[in-house]
């Protein structure tokens, strides 16, 4: 059973480490070719958060989000193959910051080719959040090997 754990801990965790080395690969000045669909989405974000909160809010910088979005799939994609919760938080953290910015399915009408693209693309990432959090929950749910009291034995004369 540790083997087949092990294989579908790397098989899951691939996904992320190789979209992190492509888009690591792709980084220059300016974020890489991510940075052209991420500039007007973090900007629209900044200007709804302005307006909810009432304040306004610094640029948020796509080359340093695209760096980040990089640290949190190659790490956490790592630490996830050796069975770190640390590493399953991490992959987390940029599902909860990026699905909803880069696949905005909810901006277009339904029936467009678009729309069904972003949804299923949405929908993908979703399921990738439930498997993450159904592995922090089977990882927490099983007892961790408890030590033995050894018994001594009992001497004789």
């Amino acid at each position: 059973m540790g083997f087949f754990s092990f294989l579908g801990r790397v098989l899951f965790a691939s996904l992320f480490i190789l979209s992190a080395w492509q888009l690591f690969n792709e980084f220059d000045a300016r974020g890489g070719p991510i940075s052209k669909e991420l500039i007007p989405k973090l900007t629209v974000v900044k200007k709804n958060l302005s307006s909810k909160l009432g304040v306004g809010l610094p640029d948020i910088d796509a080359r340093q989000f695209i760096a980040t979005i990089i640290f949190l799939k190659g790490v956490g994609g790592v630490l996830f193959v050796f069975g770190s919760t640390l590493g399953s938080f991490l992959l987390l953290l940029h599902l909860a910051l990026t699905t909803p910015l880069l696949y905005d399915f909810y901006n277009y009408t339904p029936g467009k080719p678009k729309y069904n693209l972003l949804l299923n693309e949405f929908l993908l990432n979703t399921a990738l959040f439930g498997a993450l959090l159904f592995f922090i929950g089977m990882k927490n749910s099983i007892p961790r090997r408890q030590l033995r009291k050894k018994t001594p034995k009992a001497k004789t004369v």
